[in-house]
């Protein structure tokens, strides 16, 4: 469940604003679904307000891309394409009471024509005031709005069997912001989105033992991320120093397989 409070939305904001407290919570925080060109897929979003009073959210889709080095950017415009055209929202906006939670559904028809590919986009759940209202005024034409919260729920849609093609570069240490991190360079050569899951066991300089746990975020078709190792000791808490080198086995997993690696970081 994704919470997103007033003030800290990842969006662009051109004036101050004065709306109320955004304490919205959402359920799932994504969906990875398949379906097949010509056939209708639904799906439901649950919206949960976890403050004191009721809040009115609209709902809209987006356009995103995510770059190599992890940064994520919106898009109001349609991209070139985009599968957003084929999606349907139940409703524009909804207000939740306080402590109380609403569900709303969303609608996928897929082109007969669709080629293999993946489909994603988002779902925008937003707080209204003032996102809705400028929202209309300006018939939708820019993204740079005042918006007083966001939770923007990625939705992928692997059409006609699209699947990722994951394959493990090579494993080494860099430099992450200031700090000697052990990472995984990963290449998708597939037509669908792939993770990192699973652990490796290692042991540092010092005797400490440790996990070393991979970033889960997307590697998209065509990409090759360099995906961060993070040290976790017992009942996953952060190991508060490594001493290097770090000597590790085990298996990092994906979707259609495995990568097994028993490396030394140096």
């Amino acid at each position: 469940m994704g919470l997103l409070m007033a003030g800290f939305a990842s969006v662009l904001a051109t004036s101050a604003v004065n709306a109320g407290s955004f304490e919205v919570a959402v359920s799932p925080s994504r969906f990875e679904v398949t379906a097949n060109a010509g056939k209708r897929l639904g799906q439901s979003i649950e919206i949960q307000n976890v403050g004191a009073t009721p809040t009115e959210v609209s709902l809209r889709t987006l356009d995103w891309t995510y770059s190599p080095d992890g940064n994520i950017t919106y898009y109001d415009e349609l991209l070139p394409n985009s599968c957003r055209p084929w999606v349907t929202l139940e409703r524009p906006s909804l207000t939740v009471a306080a402590k109380n939670k609403k569900s709303f559904r969303f609608q996928l028809d897929v082109p007969a024509n669709a080629p293999r590919g993946e489909c994603r986009f988002m779902v925008a759940v937003e707080g209204v005031e003032p996102a809705h209202k400028a929202l209309i005024e300006s018939a939708g034409a820019s993204l740079s709005l005042p918006v007083s919260g966001r939770i923007a729920v990625a939705v992928y849609v692997a059409v006609n069997g699209a699947e990722p093609q994951l394959q493990m570069k090579q494993v080494s240490v860099q430099n992450i912001k200031g700090k000697r991190t052990p990472v995984a360079v990963v290449t998708n050569t597939g037509d669908g989105h792939g993770r990192l899951e699973g652990a490796l066991s290692a042991t540092d300089a010092k005797g400490q033992s440790l996990e070393l746990i991979p970033e889960g975020t997307p590697i998209l078709p065509g990409q090759t991320r360099t995906l961060p190792l993070t040290p976790q000791g017992a009942d996953k808490q952060p190991v508060p120093a490594v001493a290097f080198p770090l000597s590790s086995n085990g298996t990092l997993d994906w979707d259609n397989g495995s990568f097994k690696v028993d490396a030394v970081f140096q």
